[in-house]
C-alpha cells in the first residue's frame, strides 16, 4: 500500500473497494467538473478557482486506520471525491449552490452549512458542503463551496499548525480568533461592497435607457451603456454615404480617456458635445473622402471626426490632434504625420474659415 498505515480485516476490505471502484472515481470527479463549470460559465457566475479530486490511497488510508469501522462499505464514504469552488463574495456561494442543486441530487442529511456554526474560531472552515450524487445515479461526491479569504485563511490555519496535534498556546489561540474575526467581517463588507456597486450600476443603465443622462457621470461603464443607444449611428450613416462605404464595428472605448480630456464629465455633456460639432464633423470627413474610393469604414469614423473638430475649435492645434491619435493608436511616429495632413486639410473647411475671420 506504500504507508505505514496498519488497517485490520475491514479495513483492509474497505480499500479493496476503494481500488475496484477507482476508475468509476476518476471519471466521476471529471464529469461533476465539467458539469459546474460550464453552468456557472452559462450562468456568467465567474470564480477565482474550481477544483476537484480523487482522494488519494495515502489519505483514505489515514482516514480508516482511526475510523474504518464507522463505514460499513466504501460507499459509506462520502468524500472520496471532492469538488471546491473558491468564489470572491460570500453572496456568490449561495449563487454556486442553488445551481448545485439543479445540477446534482443533493443528500440533505450528509450536507452541512458551516457558516450556520458560528465558531469564533473557524472563519477558514464556514464553507458550505454539499454531499452529492449525479442525476443517473453512482457514487456521492463532496462539494465544498467558500470565498477566496476562507479559503486562504484555512490554508495558513493549516500552514501554521493551529488544527494540528501540537496544543496552540492560549495567547497565539486568542490572536488567531481577532484574525479570523476580521477576516470575516472584511469578507462580508466585500460582498456588500459588491452588491452596492451592483445596483449601482443599474441605477446607472437604467437612467441611460430613460434619457436622464445628464444624472450619469462619465464612466467606463456607463459609456458602455450609452454605446448600446447607438448615439453616433447617424453621423457615420451620412459619412459612409459618401463613398457609399459598409461600416465595420470596433469598440469605441479606447475614445473614453479623449473625452474625458476635453472635461466631459456626464452623459448629458457627451450628448451635447455630438450634438454641437456633428456637422463640421461631417465636413472634415467630407473633404477627407471625397477624393478617395474608400468603401470600408470603422464605426469610430464619427467619434474619431468629432473628437477631431473639437480640438480644432478650441485652438487645440498640431499637438492636439496628435494626441487623439497617440490615444486611440498608441504613441508612434506617424501620429505627426497624420496630425499634419488633418490640419492642411481642415483650414480649408467653413468652420475654420469662420473661426480665422472671428480671431
Amino acid at each position: 500500500m506504500g504507508t505505514n498505515v496498519k488497517l485490520d480485516p475491514h479495513g483492509e476490505a474497505l480499500m479493496e473497494q476503494y481500488r475496484n471502484l477507482l476508475p468509476t472515481l476518476e471519471q466521476l470527479s471529471s464529469d461533476a467538473y465539467d458539469i459546474l463549470s460550464r453552468a456557472l460559465s452559462e450562468q456568467g457566475i465567474y470564480v477565482t478557482a474550481i477544483e476537484h479530486r480523487v482522494k488519494s490511497e495515502k489519505s483514505l488510508a489515514g482516514k480508516l486506520e482511526v475510523k474504518g469501522s464507522k463505514y460499513k462499505s466504501i460507499d459509506d464514504i462520502t468524500d472520496l471525491v471532492g469538488l471546491r469552488v473558491i468564489t470572491f463574495y460570500t453572496n456568490e456561494v449561495d449563487k454556486v449552490a442553488a445551481i448545485a442543486k439543479r445540477l446534482f441530487d443533493v443528500d440533505w442529511q450528509e450536507s452541512v452549512d458551516k457558516r450556520k456554526l458560528h465558531q469564533l474560531d473557524a472563519f477558514g472552515y464556514n464553507s458550505l458542503h454539499y454531499i452529492c450524487r449525479m442525476k443517473e445515479g453512482g457514487p456521492r461526491f463532496e462539494l465544498q463551496m467558500r470565498t477566496a479569504l476562507q479559503h486562504v485563511w484555512s490554508t495558513i490555519e493549516h500552514d501554521t499548525g493551529y488544527k494540528g496535534s501540537v496544543k496552540i498556546p492560549r495567547e497565539y489561540k486568542r490572536q488567531f480568533s481577532r484574525l479570523a474575526g476580521m477576516l470575516e467581517l472584511i469578507d462580508d463588507e466585500f460582498s456588500r461592497l459588491s452588491l452596492a456597486v451592483t445596483e449601482y450600476r443599474r441605477q446607472m443603465q437604467s437612467l441611460v435607457k430613460n434619457g436622464q443622462l445628464d444624472d450619469v457621470p462619465l464612466s467606463a461603464d456607463t459609456f458602455r451603456s450609452y454605446l448600446e443607444l447607438n448615439p453616433f449611428y447617424r453621423l457615420n450613416g451620412r459619412i459612409a454615404a459618401v463613398n457609399q462605404a459598409e461600416i465595420y464595428p470596433v469598440s469605441l472605448l479606447p475614445f473614453l480617456p479623449v473625452l474625458e480630456s476635453f472635461g466631459l464629465e456626464t452623459l448629458g455633456q457627451v450628448q451635447r458635445f455630438i450634438e454641437d460639432n456633428s456637422e463640421e464633423a461631417y465636413q472634415l470627413a467630407l473633404s477627407q473622402l471625397a477624393v478617395t474610393d474608400l468603401d470600408i469604414l470603422s464605426s469610430s469614423a464619427a467619434l474619431q471626426y468629432l473628437c477631431l473638430v473639437y480640438v480644432l475649435k478650441h485652438d487645440g492645434g498640431r499637438e492636439g490632434i496628435k494626441s487623439i491619435y497617440d490615444t486611440i493608436n498608441g504613441a508612434n511616429d506617424a501620429n505627426s504625420m497624420l496630425a499634419d495632413m488633418m490640419l492642411e486639410q481642415a483650414v480649408t473647411l467653413p468652420f475654420m474659415q469662420k473661426k480665422s475671420e472671428e480671431g
